[in-house]
């Protein structure tokens, strides 16, 4: 089976896509085309060559969204478990 090239630019917009655009290595590959163990080597060297400035930090009001949203999702999966409770109980006393 013959190696695919991809040129410079290609892999330069694939790793973007990735670290500032911030989509998974799997979506990306995926869209473009090429192998997620490829993309992956790619995103791997880009981060290790780069200086810290070019990967984004998430900032502590993203951190704090993403942990509410961790949060609610399992405040919403427990209320889910006592509304199923509460009827199997309720149903059981009839």
């Amino acid at each position: 089976m013959a190696k695919k090239v991809y040129t410079d630019e290609f892999r330069q917009s694939a790793i973007e896509m990735v670290i500032t655009e911030r989509n998974t290595i799997i979506s990306v590959a995926k869209r473009l085309g090429i192998n997620y163990h490829t993309l992956r080597e790619w995103v791997q060297a880009a981060k290790s060559n780069a200086p810290t400035s070019l990967i984004p930090k998430d900032t502590p009001i993203e951190q704090r969204v993403r942990e509410l949203e961790k949060e609610n999702a399992r405040l919403r999966m427990e209320r889910d478990i006592l509304k199923k409770a509460t009827a199997y109980f309720a149903k059981e006393q009839l």
